[in-house]
């Protein structure tokens, strides 16, 4: 069983691909001290303060951080430095049976996913798809302080059913990543919706680029009929976006799904086509009859929501809302 996440708990940190307690150690500095005002006690993975240049250490070294967390008793949430690119690399070395035997809450995001799918693949226990210390506790306010919020409320208090607000504003502007130099641009938010109803189902995936990695693997979850979609993805381009979406279809994950919820698009760059992930998304679903939520905030921007992996959701395409129906702290 999940235990809710109370101040005064532990929470480690791991280095599933990019070094950034190297590379952005002024922003890790102040994502640590955040979350340590907030009265956690953040305990440094083993590869904190190394680096590879693009990557924290070798598969091996990087898994046996993570595993090494797993392990400790004390730990009641593990959360993921930031993400990169070669998470997949670690997955032959991960301790699955250590997981099973002492859950704990394991969340980030981004190439991250490649852990959270790999985890409950081969445990069923959930993960979750959320906040990374350095992008985004390492962050200015008032986003900062918006994602916090969410984080608190998903993991220390929320009693399901649970529907979050959504943000009022959000940014995804490249400024503040190690100082400050002013404030971000904020947007008003809105989610946008393709088809009516409610639908209820799992929900199973991540980041889109970092699933092209692994999946068709024994790593990878299987999908099942009915469930719920989560795709998202940051500073791509429309070629890439369409590979990614292909992939998905290759695999046959749309024949299965009954929804989508597609998250904002970082830092996303049209290349003079007009084109925008939604609309590749749906060049490849065929006129296939899927619903789609869109535009919302599980992903790269700020401030960012957390879900549940493996865990029921309700999402109203009238009201534009995600539920969580079934308790993330409760694994059967």
């Amino acid at each position: 069983m999940l235990n809710r996440l109370k101040k005064g708990d532990k929470i480690g940190i791991f280095s599933p691909s990019s070094p950034a307690s190297v590379t952005a150690k002024k922003r890790y500095d102040r994502a640590k001290a955040y979350l340590e005002n907030k009265g956690f006690i953040i305990v440094e993975g083993e590869l904190t303060g190394k680096s590879e240049i693009y990557r924290a250490g070798t598969p091996k070294e990087r898994a046996a951080e993570l595993n090494a967390l797993l392990r400790d008793p004390s730990i009641k949430m593990i959360m993921s430095m930031i993400g990169g690119t070669n998470s997949n690399s670690m997955l032959p070395y991960l301790d699955y049976a250590q997981f099973a035997r002492t859950p704990k809450l394991v969340v980030g995001y981004s190439d991250t996913t490649a852990i959270l799918l790999a985890l409950y693949a081969k445990t069923g226990i959930s993960t979750f798809y959320g906040p990374a210390l350095v992008p985004s506790f390492g962050e200015f306010p008032p986003l900062v302080d918006d994602t916090y919020t969410y984080f608190e409320q998903y993991f220390c208090d929320a009693q399901v059913p649970y529907t979050p607000n959504m943000p009022a504003m959000w940014s995804d502007e490249a400024v503040n990543w190690l100082d400050y130099e002013r404030p971000k641009k904020l947007f008003k938010n809105e989610w946008h919706s393709i088809g009516t109803g409610r639908v209820e189902g799992r929900l199973i995936g991540g980041n889109n680029n970092a699933m092209y990695g692994f999946i068709g693997t024994p790593y990878f979850p299987e999908i099942r009929t009915g469930d719920i979609l989560l795709i998202e993805d940051t500073m791509k381009s429309p070629d890439v976006v369409e590979k990614n979406m292909a992939m998905l279809k290759l695999h046959g994950v749309f024949h299965k799904v009954s929804a989508i919820l597609l998250g904002k698009h970082e830092g996303y760059d049209d290349h003079g086509t007009g084109k925008q992930p939604l609309d590749i998304l749906l060049e490849q679903l065929d006129g296939a009859a899927i619903p789609i939520l869109s535009g919302i905030d599980c992903c790269h921007t700020h401030p960012m929501l957390p879900l549940a992996i493996g865990k029921k959701i309700r999402v109203d395409f009238e009201h534009k809302t995600i539920t969580s129906i079934e308790d993330w702290f409760v694994n059967k």
